[in-house]
């Protein structure tokens, strides 16, 4: 299998989450189970993914299709859990609709040369690295939208205790998640270049996204009564996850990385 495949299960992923969503806004006396169309969705695109995985002959992690790829797979993954647990559709809806656009953008921009692995690549701390990452993006992702989600009340003087909890829940796993993608990252890093830390622009990047999360993390310890400021922080902490995760392409510093989606 491999990315000629790849507008079928799109598709599909797309069609089944769509109709879950249509089916879940209806009346409650549609009697139609949309749990079949949300978890078909996620499985038709982790068909693909393995299909790839066993095609390429090494993990699809190394461009930034392939990364979007498991993305799509998480957040929608994410959404599903969250809805079940808090009942809040609004939030499913966010994350299958983000699953959509990266699978739609991957549709658009699949990286169908292929591109085999550097001998750095080829260790233990790859596949680990970048999942927990992905994961770790997933959820903070769901969380950016808690932040917007909360301003909005604020400015509705609206209760926010429901919101924030919850997002608090949702950035300490996703923070923890960062944290271990720092941890596999230096002590892969040490295993291929014999450095922990290098100061290369994704790791600056990186550890700069790791501080806006403990930030926003510090101030709901510390500094309970400043709400607004933690909500913007949360909002904004985003954007620079972004910049750490493809941003850097972009920049003339970061063109000898190691890092970048080449």
């Amino acid at each position: 299998m491999n990315w000629t495949d790849y507008s079928i299960y799109m598709i599909l992923s797309s069609g089944l989450w769509i109709l879950a969503l249509i089916i879940l806004v209806l009346p409650r006396k549609v009697k139609v189970i949309p749990d079949i169309f949300l978890l078909g969705g996620v499985v038709s695109i982790v068909i693909f993914t393995i299909g790839l995985w066993l095609n390429l002959e090494r993990p699809p992690f190394r461009t930034l299709a392939e990364t979007r790829l498991w993305y799509a797979i998480f957040i929608s993954l994410i959404g599903i859990i969250i809805y079940y647990r808090w009942k809040l559709l609004w939030m499913l809806a966010y994350s299958l609709l983000m699953a959509i656009l990266f699978l739609f953008i991957n549709y658009m921009n699949p990286d169908t040369f292929d591109k085999t692995l550097m001998p750095a690549l080829r260790s233990p701390w790859f596949i680990p690295h970048v999942i927990v990452y992905i994961i770790g993006y997933a959820f903070l992702a769901v969380s950016s939208l808690m932040g917007l989600k909360g301003l909005y009340l604020m400015y509705r003087n609206k209760s926010t205790d429901k919101t924030i909890k919850l997002a608090d829940n949702i950035v300490y796993i996703g923070f923890a998640f960062l944290t271990f993608g720092l941890l596999f990252g230096a002590l892969w890093a040490k295993e291929a270049w014999g450095h922990y830390w290098t100061w290369d622009p994704k790791e600056t990047w990186a550890f700069l996204t790791w501080l806006v999360y403990l930030l926003y993390i510090h101030f709901r310890v510390n500094k309970r009564k400043y709400v607004k400021s933690s909500l913007w922080i949360l909002s904004l902490a985003f954007v620079v996850l972004l910049i750490c995760w493809f941003g850097i392409n972009y920049l003339p510093s970061a063109q000898n990385s190691v890092h970048v989606y080449s």
